[in-house]
């Protein structure tokens, strides 16, 4: 088992951020517009979306590979 105290942050890839920042994106978005496509699901569910977006970079901060 790995020692926490020797856990290290890293920051994230390019493509991790871009994913987060797509899904808070979108989710603020729906907040003022009306997006097409998917705004309906996006709407429902922004919470979900926003937690989502928060998890994703976490977990980019946390592991090497994400």
């Amino acid at each position: 088992m790995r020692d926490p105290s020797r856990m290290k942050l890293t920051a994230p890839r390019l493509l991790t951020f871009a994913v987060s920042l797509v899904l808070i994106g979108l989710a603020v978005a729906t907040m003022y517009w009306k997006v097409p496509t998917v705004g309906s699901f996006v709407a429902g569910n922004r919470t979900g979306f926003f937690i989502g977006a928060y998890a994703v970079l976490a977990l980019g901060v946390l592991s090497r590979r994400l």
